[in-house]
């Protein structure tokens, strides 16, 4: 991607625009830029475990190597980040959430997911936006393991929200009858984050 040069890369940016694939107010990047609040977490793979709890009727915690033994999945999509840039034709391998949806029986009235994520983050998302085809939890980019600051060892990919909402360094999800909001949204950023709506901060 770093061989286009300025010509190439506003070329490629028109066609994705008309192409209806690039959201308003967004920029291609032929980058990934890395940005999040706070340091990068120290992966250790005895320590690790993965939760889902909330409105289930059993909850279930995953050690890394159980995670790693769920079913394992390819999804292709574009990233769009609420700095309004836009990287395209991504490949993600993971596990979907739908496979870890299916392992879990749901309590009357979950409707919404709050994601938790190393050092206390926070994200929420509604529970219809994450049980789609696309979204995963990934474990590689581009056919290579994530790096630490991208997330490693696990990030949740929501392709069709803004990626605030794509956590980094996942943790675990809780299941609530009720939209709570998380980090970011608790500090100005729209409780849903739609990049064709432009839903960059609260109202």
């Amino acid at each position: 991607m770093g061989l286009f040069d300025g010509g190439e890369r506003k070329a490629l940016e028109q066609k994705m625009k008309s192409d209806g694939r690039l959201p308003p107010g967004q920029s291609l990047t032929l980058k990934w830029p890395v940005l999040h609040y706070g340091s990068v977490p120290r992966f250790d793979p005895e320590r690790w475990d993965f939760r889902v709890y909330g409105m289930v009727e059993t909850p279930v915690t995953w050690s890394w190597n159980e995670f790693n033994a769920l079913p394992k999945v390819t999804r292709h999509s574009d990233f769009h980040c609420v700095t309004r840039w836009s990287r395209f034709d991504n490949d993600w391998d993971g596990v979907a959430f739908r496979e870890v949806l299916r392992r879990v029986n749901l309590k009357d009235g979950a409707g919404y997911v709050l994601v938790h994520a190393e050092q206390g983050f926070t994200a929420n998302v509604p529970l219809a936006d994450l049980d789609r085809e696309d979204v995963l939890f990934a474990t590689h980019h581009d056919g290579y393991p994530l790096t630490a600051d991208h997330g490693y060892p696990l990030r949740l990919i929501v392709p069709h929200l803004y990626a605030w909402k794509s956590v980094k360094w996942v943790r675990g999800i809780e299941f609530l009858d009720r939209d709570a909001p998380g980090f970011w949204e608790q500090n100005g950023y729209h409780m849903y984050g739609d990049p064709w709506r432009e839903q960059r901060f609260s109202e």
